[in-house]
């Protein structure tokens, strides 16, 4: 008789978690929230809403994190940080399912692909090549799922739609394509991907993939005012400004500083990260949001 999945989810307390969450409830899915001791009294609400079962868990802690991973059939990461988190912490979480039979495992990885970026062009992609090939290695099944950047940053935190200036900022090309998918799409698909036994090594999604022309052309329409163009300059210049920043701010402790946004929107300028042959439909046709439905006003 098969059994029922158990799925463990670390970082459930983060945004991207937090949505992975109440995925995984609205699915009925039994599941596990690891969280650090004494975040149990300031749990979103969501979580309790969402049916899982909450365990403290201290990460240095690998038996109590081993007993928290066993009998799941699958390990999700959705923890956020630097290197002490996605490879210290994370790396514990991958000994822990290893270690207490768990057949696979989902990285914290929710980027562009950083298969094909070049290493030492983005700081945080290559702490995730570091920890594939930690997990490559291991004696478990992996799936990474791959979205491009986050859309919501069109709202705002990324410098691309300039509302005030009615213009959209791009480098290099303007019919560069860019990958974007909501964290909700993102967590929809991570949590049927966390029951999917069948899963490949990669699953790349992209709710909307629009490049700067386009989104020109959007929120022209939606704002019923012309949005022109910016060439801020070629790929090169953006490495250039990418240095300075870095050696005027370093902030080395911060997960994304100025410079860290500057070199992910590289990686997508210049189409190195570009995400191919997607696997959108591999859990149904379901309606992505798309990036007009992000920057609507009315949202």
């Amino acid at each position: 008789m098969k059994t029922e999945p158990l799925v463990v989810l670390a970082g459930a307390t983060g945004d991207l978690g937090g949505r992975i969450a109440t995925a995984l409830g609205r699915r009925h899915v039994a599941f596990r929230a690891l969280v650090r001791p004494g975040r149990s009294a300031a749990l979103p609400v969501g979580l309790a809403a969402a049916g899982a079962t909450v365990i403290e868990v201290d990460y240095a802690d690998d038996g109590a994190l081993r007993h928290a991973c066993a009998g799941a059939s699958c390990v999700v990461s959705a923890l956020n940080g630097l290197q002490p988190v996605i490879i210290g912490m994370q790396g514990k979480l991958l000994d822990a399912a290893v270690a207490a039979g768990v057949s696979r495992f989902i990285p914290s990885d929710y980027a562009l692909d950083f298969t094909k970026t070049r290493p030492g062009d983005n700081r945080n992609l290559d702490v995730r090549r570091m920890f594939m090939a930690r997990l490559d290695a291991a004696p478990i099944k992996a799936t990474s799922v791959l979205n491009g950047a986050f859309a919501e940053l069109l709202t705002g935190q990324a410098p691309i739609i300039l509302r005030k200036r009615r213009k959209i900022l791009y480098w290099g090309s303007a019919d560069q394509p860019l990958d974007f998918t909501t964290k909700d799409d993102v967590a929809n698909y991570v949590a049927e991907a966390a029951l999917d036994e069948t899963t490949p090594r990669f699953l790349r999604i992209a709710g909307a993939t629009v490049s700067p022309r386009q989104l020109a052309g959007i929120m022209t329409e939606l704002y019923a005012e012309r949005f022109g163009l910016w060439r801020a300059g070629r790929i090169g210049l953006l490495s250039m400004v990418i240095r300075v920043a870095r050696l005027v701010n370093p902030e080395r402790d911060a997960v994304f500083p100025v410079w860290q946004g500057m070199q992910y929107l590289r990686d997508m300028s210049s189409g190195r990260g570009k995400l191919q042959a997607l696997d959108n439909d591999r859990y149904g046709i379901r309606q992505w949001t798309s990036a007009r439905e992000v920057l609507h006003p009315a949202r």
